[in-house]
C-alpha cells in the first residue's frame, strides 16, 4: 500500500507504525521528521522521539537542538518545556552558546513566562546555571534582583560563585560541576606549523572542543621551524624560528576575525628555539639560538609603541625553552644551554626587571611544553641529551610547580614520550599537541585533567 506523509498526519502515523512495529514506516516517519527539524519545532520533536523510541530521530534532533540552541530558546517551545525538561537541557555540555550569561538569561526569561508557577524551581535550575564562570559584575547584579533576593538556597549559589571571584587561591579547593565550563564556552586551540614530510608545515589548523573536529585554518606566509607562537589582542603571533637556511628575526600577525596575515616589526634578534608568552599586554621573546650561538637575552614587544626592547637578560642561555605565565611573572623553563639540557628554572618580574632562580625540575627538560592552571606552573613532555648524543631520552614525565612552596612535584605521565611538545589550557585541561617520540612526529593529541590527575 501507499502512505502520505504529511505534517498533519506524520505523529498519528508513527506512533501507529511504532505500535504496529511496521520498521519500514516507522524509518520513512522519522526521515521525514529529520527533514521537517526547525528551531521551532525540535524540542517537540525531540521528546516525541524519545517517547516512541526511536532512537536516531531522537539523536538528530538532540544534536540539532544543541547546534541551534541560541535560536530555540527564542522560540514558544522552549517557554512552554516543564521544569523537568528545562533541568535536563541546562545540564548539558553540548549546547552551542558564546558564553554562560546566555543560559542564565535563557531560564530567567523561561521562569518569567509564569512566574507564580515556576518560581517554586527557580533554586533547583539555578543549581545547574555554572554561576562560578559569570563575569563578576554579573553576579552582583543577580544578588539585587528580585527573582534571588527573598531565595535562600538562590542566595547560596550566588555566594558560591562570589567566593569564587574572591579567593582564586581556593579555586583548586572549590571545584564542583557549576566549575566546569560547557565545551562551546572554552575557546578554541590552534595548532601551528610542524613537520610533515617537507620537513616543515606552513598550515594552521584549529580545534573546537564541542564538535571534538580539526580543521584547516590558514597558511604561514613561508616555512618556519622552531618558531614562538602566542596570543595577542585575538590575534596569533609568529615570531622568529628557522626557515631551514638560516635563522629569522621576522614576525607575522594572524587576525582569525577577518582571516588575514599581517607583517609586524622584526626582532632586534633572530632566535628559534625561543618561547613566547604575553604578560600584562606586552610580549615576550625569551632566549633561542640565533645560528651560532645559545641565547639569554630576552625581548618585549610593546603593542602601544609597536616597537621591540631588550629586558633584564636570563642567568643561562636556554634554546628550546619552555614559556608561561603565572601570577604576574614570567617562567622560562629548561631548555638546553650547548652543552647539556637543563633543569633549572627562573621567572621574570617586570615590575623590578629582574631574573629569579626558582626551585629545580627532577628532570632535565629540551624542548618541554609548558602551561599552567589554577595557580600551578605544568612542565610536560621533552628531551635529555648532551649535545653531542644523538640518542636522546625522550620523556613522557609530567611535573607541576606550586609557587608558593616553590616545590615540584611528579603527575601523571603522558601515554608516550613528547618531545618539542605543544601545550596549552582549554577549559578545564592541559592539552598535549603533537611533538616527536623518537621515531616519527606525531598528529596525535591527549589531555589531562588535573582534578582527577589522569591522562
Amino acid at each position: 500500500g501507499r502512505l502520505e506523509l504529511k505534517e498533519d498526519n506524520i505523529e498519528c502515523l508513527l506512533s501507529t507504525a511504532c505500535l504496529l512495529q511496521l520498521s519500514q514506516v516507522v524509518e520513512a516517519c522519522c526521515r521525514f521528521l529529520m527533514k521537517q527539524l526547525h528551531p521551532s519545532n525540535c524540542l517537540g520533536i525531540r521528546s516525541f522521539a524519545d517517547a516512541q523510541g526511536c532512537s536516531d530521530l531522537h539523536k538528530v534532533a538532540h544534536n540539532y537542538t544543541m547546534e541551534n540552541f541560541m535560536e530555540v530558546i527564542r522560540n514558544q517551545e522552549f517557554l512552554l518545556l516543564p521544569a523537568t525538561e528545562i533541568a535536563k537541557l541546562l545540564a548539558s555540555d553540548d549546547m552551542n552558546i558564546p558564553n554562560e550569561e546566555t543560559i542564565l538569561n535563557a531560564l530567567l526569561t523561561w521562569v518569567r513566562h509564569d512566574l507564580e508557577q515556576r518560581r517554586k524551581d527557580l533554586s533547583k535550575l539555578l543549581a545547574y546555571i555554572r554561576l562560578p564562570l559569570l563575569a563578576p559584575q554579573f553576579l552582583a547584579d543577580m544578588e539585587n534582583n528580585a527573582l534571588f533576593r527573598d531565595d535562600i538556597e538562590c542566595q547560596k549559589l550566588i555566594m558560591e560563585a562570589m567566593k569564587y571571584h574572591l579567593l582564586p587561591e581556593r579555586r583548586p579547593m572549590l571545584q564542583s560541576p557549576r566549575t566546569k565550563p560547557r565545551k562551546s564556552t572554552v575557546g578554541v586551540l590552534f595548532a601551528v606549523g610542524g613537520m610533515d614530510a617537507t620537513k616543515g608545515a606552513t598550515s594552521i589548523e584549529k580545534y573546537e572542543l564541542r564538535t571534538n573536529t580539526w580543521t584547516p585554518v590558514a597558511n604561514m606566509n613561508g616555512r618556519r621551524l622552531q618558531f614562538g607562537v602566542a596570543v595577542l589582542d585575538d590575534k596569533l603571533f609568529v615570531v622568529g624560528g628557522r626557515d631551514g637556511l638560516k635563522t629569522l628575526n621576522t614576525v607575522e600577525c594572524y587576525n582569525p576575525r577577518s582571516k588575514t596575515w599581517s607583517v609586524m616589526p622584526p626582532m632586534s634578534t633572530h632566535r628559534h628555539g625561543l618561547g613566547v608568552a604575553v604578560l600584562e599586554g606586552p610580549m615576550y621573546a625569551v632566549g633561542g639560538h640565533d645560528g651560532w650561538s645559545y641565547l639569554n637575552t630576552v625581548e618585549r614587544w610593546d603593542p602601544q609603541a609597536r616597537q621591540w626592547n631588550f629586558v633584564a637578560s636570563m642567568s643561562t642561555p636556554r634554546s628550546t625553552v619552555g614559556v608561561a605565565i603565572l601570577n604576574g611573572k614570567l617562567y622560562a623553563v629548561g631548555g638546553r644551554d650547548g652543552s647539556s639540557c637543563l633543569k633549572s628554572v627562573e621567572c621574570f618580574d617586570p615590575h623590578t626587571n629582574k631574573w629569579t632562580l626558582c626551585a629545580q625540575m627532577s628532570k632535565r627538560r629540551g624542548g618541554v611544553g609548558v602551561t599552567t592552571w589554577n595557580g600551578f606552573l605544568y612542565a610536560i613532555g621533552g628531551h635529555d641529551a648532551p649535545a653531542s648524543n644523538l640518542t636522546s631520552r625522550l620523556s613522557d614525565c609530567v611535573e607541576r610547580y606550586d609557587p608558593k612552596t616553590d616545590m615540584w612535584t611528579a603527575v601523571a605521565s603522558m601515554s608516550i614520550s613528547r618531545d618539542a611538545v605543544g601545550v596549552c589550557l582549554l577549559g578545564d585541561k592541559l592539552y598535549a599537541v603533537g611533538g616527536y617520540d623518537g621515531q616519527t612526529y606525531l598528529n596525535t593529541v591527549e589531555s589531562y585533567d588535573p582534578q582527577t590527575n589522569e591522562w
